[in-house]
């Protein structure tokens, strides 16, 4: 990211736009910031400093082209970060690019680097950076449970089906599952989902013997609202369904939300949605990814990252007998054209 000169004793506020190159097998692309910038060595995702009157995306495609020599051709906005430097205090809208022109190379960095998110082994790395890496191992789909309406034998078998072709992050939410099933049938599914490295997040309105098992804790709205700091959990994640509710899941650190419901579904009979558009605005500035929920499947996963989602969080859809995993399909439409990206 370029750097912008500081006069002593003042403090700059500086808007930048990043690009994390998404290659087809996942993979995503650092630089080393060379000797003569602020931070030198360290690894960052290619970006820079926004111009007077220029765009986000703009800024976005500019940056890639002089540091990376591509052309941009499909970027999702993604999340947000602000950070305190000592010369600057400094906003990052992080961009995931899934398609360019072009054969990246480092023209202002170093170095250039292909790394899997879940396994950055590059050292140092910038701090404006290091919250994101963690961010970068979500996938597309968050898996919620319909053990109940299914049968729970039915919904293991399902279940196996759908980690054998990718599923790597589930939501155990079952409100109308008795306490003592819940600890018959919550090990069965944890142990499944482990044995293939899904992540698996229990519902606030479980035992709390159930939520103790899982990765980590899924908030219901009314839960994140009457918590004045982030629970004990290795993974936190919230329901949102308004503006208030994502500021206040910001704002005690959760690791994503999921918002809405978008469109119409059976379980919110009467409710129109919040529609796109407002989905979009929410979830512009935030810090953490936030997974688009109500009415989605497989075919809204490119709208919603388009709008700024990190994904899609389904029930029904999940389960489909058809349904695959989202991750086959996460390359925009024809790839990405440089053959750097494999």
């Amino acid at each position: 990211m370029a750097d912008s000169p500081v006069a002593p004793g003042q403090r700059q506020e500086v808007q930048v736009a990043a690009g994390i190159l998404v290659a087809p097998d996942g993979r995503v692309l650092l630089g080393r910031r060379p000797a003569s910038k602020v931070y030198a060595g360290y690894w960052e995702f290619p970006g820079g400093k926004v111009e007077p009157g220029e765009s986000m995306r703009a800024a976005l495609d500019r940056e890639l082209r002089e540091e990376l020599g591509i052309e941009v051709i499909a970027a999702d906005p993604w999340i947000t970060r602000h950070f305190t430097y000592p010369h600057a205090d400094v906003h990052i809208r992080f961009f995931r690019v899934r398609a360019w022109a072009g054969e990246p190379r480092a023209v202002e960095h170093e170095g250039l680097a292909w790394q899997w998110p879940g396994q950055f082994d590059l050292q140092p790395m910038l701090p404006a950076n290091s919250p994101v890496l963690e961010s970068l191992g979500l996938p597309d789909e968050y898996a919620i449970s319909a053990a109940t309406p299914m049968g729970l034998e039915p919904f293991l078998a399902v279940l196996e089906a759908r980690l054998a072709r990718g599923l790597r992050l589930l939501q155990l939410r079952e409100p109308a599952m008795p306490a003592a099933q819940w600890l018959a049938w919550a090990p069965a599914v944890i142990e499944r989902c482990h044995a293939v490295g899904a992540r698996v997040l229990v519902n606030s309105g479980a035992p709390a013997v159930a939520q103790s098992l899982g990765d980590g804790i899924h908030l219901q709205a009314s839960v994140l609202m009457a918590l004045a700091s982030r629970p004990d959990a290795a993974w936190v994640a919230a329901s949102c369904h308004d503006a208030t509710e994502l500021a206040h899941a910001a704002r005690i650190g959760v690791d994503f939300a999921v918002l809405g419901p978008v469109a119409p579904t059976p379980s919110h009979p009467g409710v129109p949605g919040i529609g796109w558009a407002a989905f979009e605005s929410m979830v512009r500035d935030l810090p953490m990814p936030v997974y688009a929920v109500g009415g989605m499947g497989p075919a809204d996963l490119q709208r919603a990252r388009t709008r700024g989602a990190q994904g899609v969080a389904m029930i029904s859809a999940s389960w489909l007998p058809r349904q695959r995993s989202l991750k086959s399909s996460d390359s925009a439409p024809g790839g990405s054209s440089g053959t750097g990206s494999r």
